[in-house]
């Protein structure tokens, strides 16, 4: 069995919606189906069908969830001893060399992607760029628009 990276923050997160999900998503979602049942022929009821699917969705995430987290390997990005280079957790300041624009990334795993908030995927092709290189180095970016080359201008385990 496969262990998933996780950061502290990303941990949470699933466990939030784990959370929410058994808590709240799961027993609105009964209830809603015991008001439909309550109308009576199931065979021509939406609302019975319509909870039915939302009950199915929430208990396959449920389930997700909970593999995810059996299988969690949570690293704290600020007990990383990695000597300088880039890994799992740490913050790479860069500098596209074609365009001279600086971004900030944090390599995170899957579930806590979001680029928006500088936070990339251990599976991107940035992030798999980046990995084991140090400050100063060039990582060249095999992306769908072509290869870019991204100076690393500073990595930080934050």
């Amino acid at each position: 069995m496969t262990s998933t990276p996780l950061t502290i923050r990303g941990a949470s997160l699933l466990k939030d919606e784990l959370h929410r999900l058994k808590t709240v998503e799961r027993p609105a979602v009964i209830h809603a189906i015991a008001e439909a049942r309550a109308q009576g022929d199931l065979s021509e009821n939406a609302e019975y069908e319509a909870a039915k699917e939302k009950q199915s969705f929430i208990e396959g995430r449920i389930l997700e969830l909970e593999a995810k987290l059996s299988t969690a390997q949570i690293i704290d990005p600020t007990l990383v001893d990695a000597d300088g280079r880039a890994v799992f957790g740490a913050t790479v300041d860069l500098e596209d060399l074609a365009s001279g624009e600086k971004v900030t990334y944090q390599i995170v795993g899957d579930d806590e992607a979001n680029i928006d908030h500088g936070l990339i995927s251990i599976s991107s092709p940035v992030a798999r760029a980046l990995i084991g290189k140090y400050e100063s180095d060039i990582a060249m970016v095999h992306a769908p628009s072509g290869v870019r080359e991204y100076e690393i201008i500073a990595i930080r385990y934050i």
